[in-house]
């Protein structure tokens, strides 16, 4: 009976247009001044939880790292990146826009934002070569859910916060998934190419593939800092969203130059003479080298008492100096000029950029661009944890009233086994998500479901993962589905016409549902091999 009145309160309040984040939280004092023993001061100890939760604390930096990568340069250097792999297919251009998707998913772990960015591009650049409009959108729409499946996801940390489950674990089991919804995207992306004689770019050879790979790689290199920071035992995926947020300012700020006092200064001048861009070029592979070299080996022999931070830094500076020798030699040699002249010349260049960059860190920092997009991703954190504190707060009035286990005890009386359970899962999110924001829906669902599925030996992460698919979809199936929105912001087109648009490859995605659901090693297998099972202790 608590469970009816409870749950008819948050329906009532949102059927008469409360935001969802006030109707979740208004229902449950409302329930637990007038129907539940428990105390009000439990209102205020959730609320300052949720505040207080560690894990929860990586969502502010991960939206501030989303927000300075959306930036428009990062975009356009992963779409061309993804030109130069996937375009010369029939249909080349539309899967690279997938492509491209699944990379800044990488990066940014929003769909809105993945959509936002890529679609802004792509879809302007898939007309421009024949696709219809109704295709580009229905691609981009779909391909953008791929921003909460692929890790680093926002969705994933607040069902891992829910249940109490490991983030790192969570992430792990989104990469098997997310590569092949997109594969499956990008297969009927093909089938449909083949059938329609869609066009295919010219390919340009190896060496347009390794330039896009170059232009994309600073911002690509976040992922690996990411992942392998926290699978390399340096830190925790909450130090890891500060450690993304940094990174991101300075590419956005100081290398790629998108935003703030910098945009528009190149790293080497036009007047500069060829044998100091090639000095320059040549130092550049090297330096990069040496800083990636730094990196991956302190992530993978922080521990180790034979190889040495000492001994580390001498191999890196090694192999770096070969490299910048090596690239020096073969460009110079065309320039009739030695590898010290090439070397000497290009050092003005270094001190002119190094100068720049000292004088213009503080305006960069706290320039109005910056200021612009922290303020942004201020917002939007706003907006994410008031929906999520109150939806721990209906979490908590649900455990107090011991609901979950009332279900939980209602299903297994009813012959609810772990095959018809997953199906009443999907079931559940699916209309849930066409109504909800995927994070308020997941704290509210996770609680209630996790138990039952725990009582019938569904693995945690399994779960988990078969909860951010749902996610996806509800997306992109109206009436609230969010990319559709955004999409349709995007493009000018009426949300009906991206609806109908979107249909087809949300078929796509239903497979890919089922597939994930029944088949757990695609979650499992990764996190197992890498962490080990996740153990819960009820």
């Amino acid at each position: 009976m608590e469970a009816i009145i409870l749950f008819t309160m948050v329906l009532t309040l949102l059927f008469i247009g409360l935001p969802v984040g006030i109707s979740l939280g208004l229902s449950s004092i409302l329930f637990i001044t007038f129907f539940s023993h428990d105390s009000l001061s439990s209102v205020a100890i959730s609320l300052f939880g949720a505040g207080q939760h560690y894990t929860l604390l990586a969502i502010p930096f991960f939206i501030l790292a989303s927000s300075f990568m959306s930036t428009g340069g990062v975009a356009k250097r992963l779409i061309n990146f993804a030109i130069a792999s996937v375009g010369h297919f029939r249909g080349g251009l539309a899967m690279a826009s997938v492509l491209a998707c699944m990379m800044f998913a990488a990066l940014s772990g929003s769909s809105p934002a993945t959509v936002v960015a890529i679609g802004t591009i792509a879809i302007a650049g898939m007309r421009q070569v024949g696709y219809s409009k109704e295709f580009a959108s229905g691609i981009i729409a779909n391909a953008g859910t791929l921003g909460i499946l692929i890790p680093p996801s926002i969705v994933m940390v607040v069902y891992a916060a829910s249940v109490n489950v490991s983030v790192g674990r969570m992430f792990l089991a989104g990469v098997i998934p997310g590569l092949l919804a997109g594969g499956l995207l990008m297969l009927a992306i093909y089938v449909v190419a083949r059938v329609k004689n869609l066009p295919a770019e010219e390919w340009k050879g190896f060496g347009n593939f390794v330039k896009g790979g170059k232009e994309a790689g600073w911002g690509l290199f976040l992922v690996v800092i990411i992942m392998g920071g926290i699978y390399g035992g340096v830190f925790t995926p909450t130090e890891a969203a500060v450690v993304a947020a940094v990174y991101s300012m300075f590419i956005a700020l100081f290398v790629y130059r998108d935003m703030g006092p910098l945009q528009g200064i190149g790293w080497t001048n036009e007047d500069d003479a060829p044998e100091a861009k090639v000095g320059f070029n040549g130092t550049v592979y090297g330096v990069s080298f040496f800083l990636v070299w730094e990196i991956m080996s302190f992530f993978m022999f922080a521990g180790s008492e034979s190889f040495t931070a000492g001994y580390r830094a001498l191999v890196g500076l090694a192999i770096g100096l070969v490299l910048a020798i090596f690239y020096v030699s073969k460009r110079g040699a065309h320039l009739n000029a030695s590898i010290g002249t090439c070397i000497s010349q290009g050092m003005p260049i270094w001190s002119r950029n190094l100068s720049l960059m000292l004088r213009k860190f503080f305006p960069s920092l706290f320039g109005q661009e910056s200021r612009k997009v922290m303020l942004e991703g201020t917002k939007t954190t706003v907006m994410l944890m008031f929906i999520i504190a109150n939806a721990l707060l209906f979490a908590h009035t649900l455990s107090a009233e011991r609901i979950p286990q009332a279900i939980t005890e209602w299903m297994l009386d009813a012959g609810f086994n772990w095959f018809t359970f997953l199906i009443a899962v999907n079931i559940l999110l699916l209309i849930g998500g066409q109504f909800m924001e995927p994070s308020g829906l997941l704290v509210i669902v996770a609680p209630v479901v996790f138990p039952i599925a725990m009582e019938l030996g569904v693995d945690p992460i399994h779960l988990g993962i078969i909860m951010v698919v749902n996610m996806e979809i509800g997306m992109i199936t109206p009436p609230i589905g969010l990319n559709l929105f955004v999409t349709s912001g995007i493009t000018g087109m009426s949300l009906a016409r991206v609806v109908k648009a979107a249909m087809p490859f949300v078929a796509v995605l239903f497979v890919f549902l089922i597939l994930v659901t029944y088949i757990p090693a695609l979650s499992t297998a990764l996190p197992y091999a890498i962490m080990g099972p996740e153990i819960i202790t009820q």
